[in-house]
């Protein structure tokens, strides 16, 4: 039995991270306030904002560690042609 291959294109998948939750964690302590006590939505906002600047930084990181060119040994997928139907 032959081994399969090695594969010629690499999957680049995202660390996993805390920032989208502590983003919506921000934005649900804003509401809060808006409704109970005003320091609640200061320090949500805080949260939120810097959490999404970090967010936004990380991922900066992400795509700028990607591979601009692969080189691949699989044809693109062919476009499909439609035929006239009687």
């Amino acid at each position: 039995m032959s081994q399969p291959p090695d594969p010629t294109e690499a999957l680049y998948l995202p660390k996993a991270t805390a920032f989208p939750a502590l983003v919506a964690l921000g934005l649900a302590a804003v509401i809060v306030g808006l409704y109970s006590w005003f320091p609640y939505s200061i320090a949500g906002g805080l949260i939120a904002i810097g959490s999404l600047i970090v967010w936004l930084r990380t991922n900066r990181a992400e795509i700028a560690r990607m591979p601009r060119r692969q080189r691949t040994d699989t044809s693109p997928i062919p476009l499909s042609v439609s035929t006239p139907r009687d």
